[in-house]
Formats: C-alpha cells, structure tokens, sequence
C-alpha cells in the first residue's frame, strides 16, 4: 500500500511539472511565432489549469476505467469551486467584473446543466461527447474574439502574461522539446496515478468512482488551487476567479467530450442523486454568491471551504454506498 501511495504522489508530481513546462514551452514559443499574447492567454494558458485533469481522464477512457475518468472531472468541478475558490476567497476577497459574471460564468453554468442532462440517460456516448467537444471550440473561438475585441481585457493579458511570456527566450528547439518532456510527464504521470489509484480503491474497499471524485479530483486540482491561491494574494482577482471557471469549463467541454469520444461513459444511477446535485448546488451557489456585489467575501469563502468539507466527509461516512 504504501508503494503505491508513493506512486501516486510520484505520477502527481509529474502531472504538475509536465503541465508548468507544457505551458512554458508551449506559450514562449507561440509568443516566438509573434502569436499575440491574448490570443496565447485564452487558449494555451488557459489549457494549462486542465491538463491534470485531462491526461488522467483521456488516458482513463484509454484504459476503459470511465468510473475513474468521470468521477475527476465531477470531483474537479466541485473541487475548483469549493476547495480552490473557497481558499482564494478566505486569503483576499474576490471582486469580479460584470462582463464575467454576464458572460463566462453563465457559460459554466450551462456547461454544468447540459453535463448534468447528457448524465440523465445514464450514458455519454460519442455523439454528446462531439457536441460538448464542438463546444469548447466555440468557446476559444467566443474568448479570442472577445479579447480581440475588448481594449480593456487585451490590456489585462498583456499585464498579466508579459513577463511570463517573455522569460528566457532560447531558441525554439529548446522550447520543443520543453514542451515535448512536458507532455511525456503529464501522460506518464497520468498512468502512474490511475494505476496506484486503482490498487488503493481496490485496497480500501471503496470504489474507482470514489477515488476519482476525492483523491484523484483533488490531486489534480493542485494547479488551480496555486495559480488562484498566488492570484487572490497579489489581488488579482479576475485571474483568480477566471482561472476556475475557465478550468471548469474546460473539463466539462473538452475532457468529458474527448472521454465520451474515445469510450462511452457509463453512469451509475445513485451518483445522480447526490454528486451530480452537488455539482449544480456549488456552481449555482459560486453564480449567487458572485452575483452579490460582484465580489466573493471571507465569509462567502468559508461556506464555500465548510460545504466542500462536508460533501468530503459524507463521501467518507457513507463509504461505497452513493457511489458503487
């Protein structure tokens, strides 16, 4: 057990510093191609909070373990708002634009809803995964055209990303192969993880879909949690804020859509009852709390923490039962 535990930590490990050098490579040599740093910022580093949670799902689907592919992405999503926003929020008060809450966040929400509806049949085929799949694509093209277009919001990516962007620029076959050992940490890191996950599930009793939704969703929501956490301290709210609903809406469009592509989801019936209501009740919840004076408080933050907290620990107290 403890081997595997290890194991685990190694493959998250590698899922972190795959996705930190994927991006750097990636970006800097999108910037070296004179791509422009908005168009760079919501396509390429907005990917980057998503690549746990993509390599673990696709390379899941891959092995025909759905139970552990949908239960990260389900997992992640109330993850990402509970744990990571909550957090964020504690350490500085989140204020948000009325563009986001108008905009992006009612794109996530849909984006919850139709996952939540596509689950009701009690499968995901590849015909809904084409569709949410398409949906992601509208979403870049939306988010670049949007950028484009806004003065306001060219300008905040330019802030934001300019240094990063810029780093050490090296010559772009250094800047390859970065991003090549990226994607090669990620994927071996993704395997890693499935597979200790699956041997600890197996030990303890409890279901693949269990880990997924705890262990593994929350493992791969470390990047979200230090990018939002870092941003919220330096009071950069909007990328605090924007980096989760950005993150979300990546895992429901892209990684369920290329899961349900690659293998079929099959859904239990019971998961209906409680992970998917609580995935809507903290997207719902995120939207009102938004909503309110465009700001997201301490307090809000904490009920945030204290809800993710609960919807933990009744996993844990009811064992195999909502979830097997």
């Amino acid at each position: 057990m403890l081997v595997h535990i290890i194991i685990f930590l190694i493959g998250l490990t590698a899922l972190y510093f795959g996705s930190e050098w994927l991006v750097k490579g990636s970006s800097r040599l999108a910037k070296s191609l004179y791509i422009r740093p908005i168009i760079i910022g919501v396509t390429i580093v907005a990917f980057a909070g998503s690549a746990p949670e993509a390599a673990v799902s696709i390379v899941a689907a891959l092995k025909k373990n759905s139970d552990i592919a949908l239960g990260n992405i389900l997992g992640s999503v109330i993850a990402n708002i509970g744990l990571v926003l909550g957090i964020s929020a504690i350490i500085s008060p989140l204020k948000v634009q009325l563009s986001v809450i108008r905009k992006e966040l009612l794109i996530m929400m849909g984006a919850t809803i139709l996952f939540y509806l596509m689950a009701l049949n009690l499968s995901i085929g590849f015909l809904e995964g084409l569709l949410l799949f398409v949906g992601i694509i509208l979403f870049i093209a939306y988010s670049v055209y949007q950028g484009l277009k806004e003065k306001n919001k060219n300008q905040l990516v330019e802030k934001e990303y300019e240094k990063f962007l810029k780093g050490k620029k090296g010559k772009r076959i250094k800047l390859i192969l970065l991003s090549l050992v990226g994607l090669i940490l990620i994927t071996s890191g993704a395997n890693l993880l499935i597979k200790s996950a699956i041997f600890i599930a197996q030990k303890l009793g409890v279901s693949e879909l269990m880990i997924g939704i705890t262990l593994v969703a929350v493992g791969t929501s470390i990047p979200e949690l230090a990018i939002s956490a870092v941003a919220a301290y330096r009071k950069e709210a909007d990328i605090s804020a924007g980096n989760v609903i950005g993150s979300n809406i990546f895992n429901i469009f892209f990684v369920i859509g290329a899961v349900a592509i690659i293998h079929p989801l099959s859904i239990e019936k019971n998961i209906l009852g409680f992970e998917f209501p609580a995935m809507l009740l903290f997207s719902l919840l995120l939207f009102w709390m938004m909503k309110t004076n465009l700001t997201l408080s301490r307090t809000e933050g904490v009920i945030l923490l204290g809800l993710y907290i609960l919807f933990l620990g009744f996993l844990y107290f009811s064992g195999t039962n909502s979830v097997s």
